[in-house]
């Protein structure tokens, strides 16, 4: 019998501690806010969320609110940690992956009508027959003409799956179409041009640094070699960033040997070196690199690397000072967390990232104060930190200041941003001007046969200013006080708006190149 008791009383104890722990839990479920599964190590925002969707007096969308407050934790810690709502995801993901699933068009709204001002070539639109000067009335079962239209609704309604179909209702010519299309693969270029600026100079503008760059560049860089290029000005103001491993690579074709090219560092994060691993395709030329306020990230990486190695002169202004490295983190409600874990470093070991510790209002103030406190001189008003001095390998000396300060500064001409200049841009009649001027003189389609030969011959006459004046009264702008320097900017910006709907980006940049002080500077250092 004692044997029997020696072998059943552990499980009785077990059973009877099991119900014990069972018995609490049930009463602690009649206290607000606990449940079974409550843990003592719930945080407080959990606790908090809880409460709310148990307890709150009126039905609340409590992912919202989470979202909201995941948010306003991030603003505690740096400027470039974000929380990205599932809602939004798919589209940065594919802006990182450089293509999307769509239809193939660029469209513009005009008196809230959707008007296709471009069908991309050999893609799903062109293919189902859809033309430039459509205007989509109806899209699936969504009217999209006669009234406001969301931007961020109409991407969803065009976008999607691999091979799934959207049944469109057109006008064209007075005529009403129906058209569907079948949707496919549409890259999205980081590469918006690549031409020769003469018989020697190669000219690239990289947009952003997506998955697809790298393969771009070379593509556009063996192009402009077989043409003779010797020296390459590489574009990348207004350049925010992207894909690192891309910008790296790119880094790699224009620098010799095993050199390092940036190394990250973090409280959490061992130090990390990218160095090149290959012999590149442009290792001699000379390099200028065109940068502004509005370069920043793996573009920041890019000139760092290439300055402190004498290998590239910088030319124009102070660029953002983003030198934080992200990592992304899938969460559980299909949003994603990118997390600031790191910093990078310049060859020398210059600190990229400017401080943020005033926090982000001051620190994006700082970035837009640039415009106007004494950045039209003939110094940035960024001051280095002369504290520590860097030098390269020719001696040149460089400082910290966050961002890569310019060889050579090239200052903002902020007389031509008067408020109705502005107020033509915000409300997009300098983007529309070409598409409408094509409408009302479609001969001009087949009067200029390349970029160049339209730069060179083509001028905004009196008749197409008026036309223009008449455009801009209509969207309740008053531009005809404008001075003689805002107006040759504004007929610069038509006439690369014309080009644009002629000869695509590549026109456009072209254009808007010709008479460019960057360029102009560039020129005369490489000759």
């Amino acid at each position: 019998m004692n044997k029997k008791l020696t072998v059943w009383l552990p499980l009785l104890f077990s059973l009877t501690t099991i119900i014990g722990m069972f018995m609490g839990y049930k009463m602690r479920d009649a206290m607000p806010g606990k449940s079974f599964f409550y843990s003592q190590k719930q945080n407080s925002l959990q606790e908090v969320a809880d409460l709310i969707k148990n307890r709150y007096v009126d039905t609340v969308n409590i992912n919202a609110i989470t979202d909201t407050a995941i948010i306003a934790m991030l603003s505690k810690l740096d400027p470039h940690s974000a929380y990205i709502p599932a809602a939004e995801l798919q589209d940065i993901n594919d802006d990182i992956k450089g293509s999307f699933f769509g239809l193939g068009i660029e469209y513009n709204i005009i008196n809230d009508s959707l008007n296709i001002v471009h069908v991309l070539p050999n893609g799903p639109a062109e293919k189902a027959g859809l033309q430039t000067g459509d205007v989509v009335l109806k899209a699936g079962d969504s009217t999209i003409s006669g009234k406001p239209i969301n931007q961020y609704i109409l991407k969803n309604i065009f976008r999607g799956g691999d091979g799934s179909k959207l049944t469109l209702v057109i006008l064209r010519n007075a005529s009403k179409l129906t058209v569907t299309v079948t949707r496919g693969n549409i890259p999205v270029k980081s590469i918006d041009v690549a031409y020769m600026l003469n018989t020697s100079i190669g000219y690239i503008k990289i947009n952003k640094f997506t998955t697809q760059t790298y393969k771009e560049f070379m593509n556009n860089l063996l192009t402009l070699k077989q043409q003779k290029m010797t020296s390459l000005v590489l574009d990348l103001r207004g350049n925010g960033g992207g894909v690192l491993d891309e910008a790296t690579e790119v880094v790699d074709e224009l620098l010799a040997g095993d050199k390092l090219i940036t190394y990250t560092q973090g409280t959490h994060s061992e130090k990390k070196e990218i160095r090149c691993r290959r012999q590149g395709q442009f290792e001699q030329g000379k390099v200028v690199i065109l940068a502004d306020e509005n370069t920043a990230s793996a573009s920041e990486v890019l000139m760092g690397a290439l300055q402190d190695w004498d290998r590239a002169t910088i030319l124009g202004r102070q660029s953002f000072g983003k030198g934080l490295v992200q990592e992304q983190y899938d969460l559980s409600n299909q949003g994603a967390l990118r997390l600031t874990i790191a910093r990078y470093f310049t060859p020398l070991g210059r600190s990229i990232q400017r401080p943020y510790k005033l926090g982000n209002k001051a620190y994006f103030d700082a970035y837009i104060n640039r415009y106007y406190n004494g950045q039209n001189s003939t110094a940035d008003s960024i001051k280095n930190d002369t504290s520590k001095v860097y030098k390269t390998t020719k001696g040149k000396k460089l400082y910290a200041a966050g961002g890569i300060t310019p060889d050579y500064f090239i200052s903002t001409d902020t007389s031509k941003m008067s408020k109705n200049v502005l107020q033509l841009f915000s409300k997009g009649l300098l983007n529309d001007f070409g598409y409408r001027y094509i409408k009302q003189n479609k001969t001009i389609v087949t009067q200029y046969k390349t970029a160049n030969i339209f730069i060179k011959n083509f001028v905004i006459s009196p008749a197409d200013w008026q036309y223009f004046n008449k455009l801009a009264i209509a969207d309740s702008i008053t531009n005809t006080t404008v001075n003689p320097t805002e107006k040759t900017y504004i007929q610069k910006i038509l006439k690369a708006s014309i080009a644009k709907q002629l000869f695509n980006a590549s026109g456009y940049y072209q254009t808007l190149n010709d008479d460019d002080n960057y360029i102009k500077k560039a020129l005369e250092l490489l000759k």
